[in-house]
């Protein structure tokens, strides 16, 4: 570590990525949450159409990392990778306030991604000794800030979008994008120097490459993983379509935007998270820790069951629309799930990672996202094709599937962490 001082019991750099983050999450989710609306109700692109070019964005937007993790372990290091990668977002960003853009500033966008994403919360584990408690729940705190950017992202781009227009709120991102890279730079003194520079010409020893066992567990988690986001990601596509026309919203006299329901999820990651953690810490003082593949398990489960939640008021309301209180609660129930599987996801990628090859394992899980979110565009167009129950229903089948996979990997998953465990650290 480069500072033996700490902010909220872990080190000063945490809060830096913490708050950098969180204003990359505010540009992106602000956008993504009125992506659809703006393709169907300003472009008019057909619903078939949108879907696809939703999954294919959101797609893209994990799949570049990967490209940009290896440039930024090889070449630009993890400081360049982010000032370049945050300042071409921030351009597509902006660039979305022009229509006739659209196309190349979704493109420039995931570009941009491609080398901001893996490189800041690879820099985490750089922030502690090996063998330090703090690190497994780093990911967790960090995850928060990931939902503060996207709380806020609801309240003000997706406002703006509904209210004023959606170029409005597309500007709102890019600005958020622009305060993200501005603390960045400011909260350099507080991150390692090791994170600053590429590893080109470093000897690689051979208890860097990555084991064996380890790379075919990614690979399941992966898959897992991937298999559970083309249901997951249904939330700001086809679940945002049905709330649109499905739900009613009106609270009194107030029509709540429907970007404000979108909003309850990071909300809820935000007032969920520290009562998980304590939780968590409860039960390994007990000795009775809930391991990583069986806790990401049980998150599927939690939220196949948010969608058959939907599944069951959806066909019990018919052609009336759902009381706002019922999607309220999918939201909450959705989330938690959420907070079970996709924080332990990523923090075992990046505990499990070469020293090395930090950025390049971490855009190996943005690449199970890739693909997750590509089948998220696939089984959206079956939307038009099937009832609204048995769409809803098709999700929770697919997320049950997803959990029996984790499920199965527990044990090699255990095998693979006590191993890493007792092995030095080769930083």
């Amino acid at each position: 570590m480069t500072s033996e001082q700490t902010w909220f019991g872990h080190p000063r750099g945490l809060t830096v990525l913490f708050f950098t983050n969180m204003w990359e999450q505010f540009s992106y989710y602000g956008m993504r949450a009125i992506l659809v609306y703006y393709m169907t109700k300003q472009l008019l692109l057909a619903q078939g159409n949108s879907s696809i070019i939703y999954g294919i964005y959101t797609g893209c937007a994990y799949f570049t990392p990967l490209i940009g993790g290896f440039i930024a372990d090889r070449f630009l290091g993890k400081k360049r990778a982010i000032i370049i990668g945050g300042s071409v977002m921030a351009l597509g960003h902006f660039m979305m306030t022009q229509e006739p853009l659209f196309y190349v500033a979704l493109a420039t966008i995931a570009i941009g991604n491609g080398l901001f994403l893996p490189s800041l919360p690879s820099q985490i584990r750089d922030l502690y000794q090996p063998g330090d408690p703090r690190a497994a729940r780093a990911y967790n705190v960090y995850y928060v800030g990931v939902n503060i950017g996207g709380f806020l992202a609801m309240l003000v781009c997706g406002a703006l979008g509904e209210a004023y227009g959606w170029h409005w709120g597309f500007g709102a991102a890019g600005v958020g994008m622009v305060t993200g890279l501005l603390f960045y730079l400011w909260g350099q003194r507080y991150l390692p120097a090791q994170t600053q520079q590429p590893r080109t010409g470093l000897p690689a020893a051979p208890r860097e490459n990555m084991a064996r066992d380890t790379l075919l567990l990614l690979l399941g988690l992966g898959v897992a993983v991937a298999i559970f986001r083309s249901a997951y990601e249904q939330v700001g596509n086809t679940v945002a379509l049905w709330a649109d026309v499905g739900v009613d919203k009106m609270a009194g006299e107030f029509s709540i935007p429907m970007t404000w329901f979108i909003a309850i999820n990071p909300l809820c990651v935000m007032l969920i998270t520290p009562l998980l953690l304590a939780w968590w810490r409860k039960r390994e003082a007990a000795g009775v820790p809930l391991l990583p593949a069986r806790r990401m398990a049980t998150g599927a489960l939690i939220v196949g069951g948010s969608y058959l939640l939907l599944a069951a008021l959806s066909w019990k309301a018919g052609n009336v629309a759902v009381h706002w209180q019922w999607f309220a609660l999918f939201w909450v129930v959705l989330t938690f799930g959420e907070l079970f599987i996709l924080p332990t996801g990523i923090g075992l990628f990046a505990r499990l990672a070469p020293q090395r090859f930090g950025a390049t394992t971490v855009a190996s899980w943005f690449l199970a996202t890739f693909a997750g979110n590509l089948a998220a565009g696939l089984v959206g167009t079956l939307w038009a094709r099937m009832s609204h129950p048995a769409f809803f229903a098709l999700l929770a089948v697919i997320c049950a599937f997803s959990a029996i996979g984790l499920r199965l990997m527990d044990v090699r998953a255990r095998d693979v962490i006590a191993t890493a465990r007792m092995q030095p650290d080769p930083g």
